[in-house]
């Protein structure tokens, strides 16, 4: 099912979790949390009951490596030290709030590579500094909710070439 949607810079954040999902296709939002099956998420409802029960430590490690992220920038960004972080069983539930924050890690890199094209350009974009965001990087504004909406409103201006 392809299901494509006109975008706002208001909308992105709050789009159905439908639109992130392509049947067959390897690039779609599941795929980047690997071993969750799409069948579990055919819905926002099916969404935020997968995001209240948690989500194995091995789901966040093998994201953090489809995105090209270290333990510790996955670390930071989850507000959790990279030793706590360790010291989980690669099979243990993390808290909801990590699981939280990697749901929406995969639903950006899924709204990036969308965008860009290729999932490998827009990781290099991720890590690149941009006077657009004061010269950091993309990546290091997503430890807060607010970065994650300034990255996705930024997703938003260069899908329709609205550049600053």
């Amino acid at each position: 099912m392809s299901y494509k949607t006109k975008h706002t810079a208001h909308d992105e954040v709050n789009e159905p979790m439908v639109a992130y999902m392509v049947a067959g296709s390897d690039n779609s939002f599941y795929s980047l949390l690997g071993g969750i099956k799409p069948a579990r998420l055919s819905s926002d409802l099916d969404l935020l009951k997968l995001t209240r029960e948690g989500l194995p430590k091995k789901v966040l490690t093998a994201l953090a490596k489809k995105i090209s992220l270290t333990i510790q920038e996955l670390s930071d960004i989850m507000h959790i030290s990279e030793r706590t972080f360790q010291r989980y069983d690669d099979d243990a539930v993390v808290k909801t709030e990590y699981s939280e924050k990697a749901i929406e890690l995969a639903r950006l890199y899924t709204r990036g590579q969308e965008v860009f094209g290729s999932m490998d350009k827009f990781k290099r974009w991720m890590k690149t500094p941009t006077h657009v965001f004061g010269n950091e990087t993309p990546i290091s504004l997503l430890d807060t909710s607010v970065g994650f909406d300034m990255v996705q409103r930024e997703l938003g201006r260069i899908e329709h070439g609205i550049f600053a």
